[in-house]
């Protein structure tokens, strides 16, 4: 039954199905071969009952505050201020693409957004300035993946409501790593840069003046992220209604940068409807088929399989990480999480495992996918906004990162607190 499941699914995406009608298509499959109910027609009820839930607003909110953002103007002078204050370390501007994508993460709570914005401003620096294209768009694609973690985050708001944990929690658990995890990134440039100098490009010096003046660049990505998260925790307001806050924050730096317009509100709520339907599509598709594979039994089988094995915590985790790192390699990233965590999650709560660390390490893990290819979803969004030139320079100059992400698992591992201290203190 798990192999068929698993081979349909292959077979589906295979032939470039969408992925919620995969998922969907799925489901009414298995439910034909081995229901003995008619369990889609409880389909309707599904997508209602899971497509409803008041948590579920702050998506297309915090979706339509990153496309504000984006439009407001925002990233050029970000990227500007953080070039000139990082750019005397080894690798030079490679360092604000880290910066800018941390920044940005900090208030659009996407990973493409992120890629596709700091990735427009930042290509044209290859040239400039004489960097290697691979590890300059290594840095692009990593850093993108930084809007998973560092919060607000959708996947987090995603998890917390599969798992029924504490989004504010997931939000303060993920700073900590957010932070070390682009600290790691920027040790990966030093270190290519001084080994491979011919990578590095060549480094602009800029005045203390020139800084400070350029220091301006920093503040509303700062202030956005004040905002939405100062009022989560301040108990001012809920994720969902510091969503708006934000949104409304971003508009008013729109006004004051004279780029609130007709017709930057209507691209902006396009695009966030765009997203928001493709996300709430695959949401409501993997609920259908985790319905199904419990009418079917298969939900209950993998349990009694997995718990007969008798791993320990440290073995089922190891399995887990191999596991994801692997179905990472071919699934696209949401979906992958919608459809498992149901699934794994349970497992590994059974043994004691931290729902809330656990949230963290499923972000890594959710980042590592989508730079490591084939199907790494910041890897062709770089690659699209680079707009020509060999796919595997982009592939090829990210997999240092994605042996930063391997070591920050192990440093997750080995110190739990990284991402549990923080919620533990502040939320008692």
């Amino acid at each position: 039954m798990l192999l068929t499941a698993l081979l349909l699914l292959m077979l589906l995406i295979a032939l470039s199905l969408p992925i919620a009608a995969a998922l969907g298509v799925l489901g009414i499959v298995l439910d034909r071969l081995y229901g003995f109910l008619p369990l889609y027609q409880a389909a309707g009820e599904i997508a209602w009952s899971n497509s409803s839930g008041f948590l579920l607003m702050a998506i297309p909110l915090f979706v339509l505050l990153g496309e504000i953002m984006l439009r407001s103007g925002i990233a050029d002078a970000m990227y500007d201020a953080l070039a000139k204050w990082l750019g005397w370390l080894p690798g030079g501007v490679m360092h604000a693409n880290i910066g800018a994508c941390s920044l940005f993460a900090a208030t659009s709570g996407s990973s493409v957004a992120t890629a596709a914005t700091i990735g427009t401003v930042a290509l044209p620096q290859i040239k400039r300035h004489g960097y290697g294209p691979r590890l300059f768009l290594g840095t692009l694609a990593a850093g993108g993946t930084l809007g998973i973690l560092i919060p607000p985050s959708v996947n987090m708001i995603i998890y917390g409501i599969l798992t029924n944990s504490s989004v504010p929690k997931l939000y303060l658990a993920g700073i900590f790593p957010g932070l070390i995890l682009a600290g790691l990134f920027m040790a990966v440039i030093i270190a290519i840069a001084i080994l491979r100098p011919e990578t590095a490009g060549r480094r602009v010096r800029y005045s203390w003046s020139e800084r400070l003046s350029a220091t301006a660049g920093v503040v509303p990505p700062i202030l956005i992220f004040v905002l939405v998260i100062g009022s989560i925790y301040g108990g001012v307001a809920t994720p969902t209604e510091a969503a708006a806050l934000g949104v409304i924050g971003a508009l008013g730096i729109a006004a004051s940068r004279r780029r609130l317009a007709w017709r930057m509100l209507t691209e902006a709520v396009e695009s966030t409807v765009i997203t928001t339907s493709m996300i709430m599509l695959i949401i409501v598709a993997a609920y259908f088929l985790n319905m199904i594979l419990a009418g079917i039994g298969l939900t209950a089988r993998l349990n009694e399989f997995v718990g007969a094995l008798g791993l320990t915590q440290i073995q089922m985790l190891i399995v887990v990480v191999v596991f994801y790192i692997i179905l990472g390699c071919f699934m696209e990233t949401l979906s992958m999480m919608i459809t498992t965590i149901p699934i794994i999650a349970p497992l590994m709560f059974s043994l004691g495992i931290d729902p809330i660390w656990y949230g963290v390490l499923m972000m890594i893990l959710i980042e590592t996918a989508l730079i490591t290819p084939p199907i790494g979803l910041n890897l062709y969004i770089v690659q699209g906004v680079r707009g020509g030139g060999p796919m595997q320079d982009v592939m090829l100059g990210a997999l240092p990162f994605v042996a930063a992400m391997a070591v920050m698992i192990l440093l997750l591992a080995l110190f739990p607190g990284l991402a549990t201290w923080l919620p533990e203190t502040v939320i008692q």
